[in-house]
């Protein structure tokens, strides 16, 4: 054989490969890192315009959302607390790729400013926190 027909049939052979792998790649691919997502919405369902400026006695409202891209379902708890007093908990459970969302209302008993708010979020049955989120606020 010449170089050239060797040469030839080399690169053939790779132009193969690459095309085989590319089709791999499309029709498996790999699953993504498992994970899930915590937000909080304002009114509106924005990301603003959050109640941070309240009075005592005024109720605060926030929506918060979880979306499961875990590749399983999950069962989550949910614990929003005021200045470290439960607000409320929920349960839920979400298939994979499936969202949740509701709203939350917060009333502050004290006056101050850095008081937080915050959502805690549980994966299954475990105690320690796997998401959170809060808001800082400031109550006259």
């Amino acid at each position: 054989m010449n170089r050239t027909k060797v040469l030839t049939l080399i690169l053939a052979a790779i132009l193969l490969l690459a095309i085989a792998g590319t089709i791999l790649i499309v029709v498996l691919p790999q699953p993504s890192e498992p994970f899930t997502e915590l937000y909080l919405l304002g009114p509106g369902g924005k990301a603003s315009g959050y109640p941070t400026n309240l009075t005592v006695g005024q109720t605060g409202n926030v929506t918060v959302g979880v979306v499961n891209h875990e590749n399983a379902n999950v069962d989550y708890r949910l614990v929003a607390t005021l200045a470290n007093k439960t607000v409320t908990t929920k349960t839920f459970s979400l298939a994979n790729g499936q969202k949740w969302e509701d709203s939350i209302s917060f009333t502050p008993t004290t006056r101050g400013a850095g008081q937080k708010m915050q959502v805690d979020l549980y994966k299954g049955g475990n105690t320690t926190v796997y998401r959170s989120v809060y808001l800082v606020l400031t109550v006259n």
